[in-house]
């Protein structure tokens, strides 16, 4: 079985099938699938209702999570379930006399077999695919699968530093990562090794170009302006200008050996740009290490995942 994060599953056909019908549930109950339902009410006990085209699903409280009967996930995590997608093992069916059919689920045991099978399996360097759940001002917390949960730190999210996560993520967002460590099953991430060298990002552009970028730094010696996730430059001081302005920049001079852009800001464009989807340089696999530096350049950046 392939293991996501939750809202992956929902809208496929098998899926569908499985939540559509009694029939469909008693063979996700025997099979031993992991199957995805909408959550629309959290029950003042903390039970999670899920909405099914058939009827309706209970999650008991100290079955939505792995840790909430032993007190180590609090309740928010159940309620801030509400309106979203979750995963969930059948556990039981019943049929009303009238018809109606209750399921009783359990997302802690989808949560479970997740760990075991997937997550305990993780090595450093591995590539994986995650969903951003939150953001905080440290980080963007991310589900890894099954609603599972794993942080990238600030400052792992792109070479080029940002003041805030919404600057490079947004809540919902399929994204890529790297799994920076994994100790007893806790998983620790990483991003920016994903958006390419400095080579790599400095081959998209050209001395003489016009080009879109954000204001990312305002120093008392000029202004860092990025012009990918992992390539910034400097122009010198702009009057008037803010942190997170998206601004035209002319390129001055593109220099390897120093891993330096200089920009000369043309205009200033927007307040605000909306975070981009990625198109990653890796998307799967496993790395054992990455360099950030240009080939020309003594310095040396790199990440070691051996």
């Amino acid at each position: 079985m392939e293991y996501q994060p939750e809202g992956m599953l929902y809208g496929t056909v098998l899926n569908q099938n499985y939540i559509s019908s009694a029939e469909g549930l008693s063979e996700a109950m025997n099979k031993n699938i992991t199957v995805e339902g909408k959550v629309i009410l959290c029950t003042s006990e903390h039970d999670l209702i899920v909405d099914l085209p058939c009827g309706k699903g209970i999650i008991p409280r100290v079955e939505g999570a792995v840790g909430v009967k032993e007190g180590t996930t609090r309740d928010i995590a159940l309620i801030s379930r509400v309106n979203k997608i979750v995963c969930f093992k059948i556990t039981g069916i019943e049929l009303s006399e009238n018809g109606n059919i209750t399921a009783y689920l359990s997302r802690k045991a989808a949560q479970e077999e997740c760990q075991r099978e997937y997550i305990s399996k993780m090595k450093k360097g591995d590539v994986i695919s995650a969903s951003v759940s939150h953001l905080e001002q440290f980080g963007s917390f991310v589900d890894i699968g099954c609603g599972i949960p794993s942080l990238i730190p600030i400052d792992a999210m792109s070479v080029s530093r940002i003041s805030h996560p919404s600057d490079r993520f947004y809540t919902g967002q399929r994204i890529k990562a790297v799994v920076a460590d994994n100790i007893n099953g806790r998983i620790y991430l990483t991003h920016k090794e994903l958006l390419g060298t400095w080579d790599e990002n400095a081959s998209k552009f050209n001395i003489g170009e016009t080009v879109p970028g954000i204001v990312r730094s305002i120093e008392s010696y000029g202004v860092f302006v990025e012009i990918t996730p992992n390539l910034a430059g400097l122009t010198e001081p702009y009057e008037g200008i803010k942190v997170g302005q998206s601004v035209s920049v002319y390129i001055k001079a593109i220099i390897p050996e120093k891993m330096k852009i200089k920009l000369i800001i043309v205009d200033i464009c927007c307040e605000k740009e909306p975070v981009p989807e990625y198109d990653y340089y890796i998307t799967g696999g496993h790395m054992d290490s990455w360099r950030y530096s240009s080939r020309s350049s003594d310095k040396i950046i790199k990440t070691s995942f051996i």
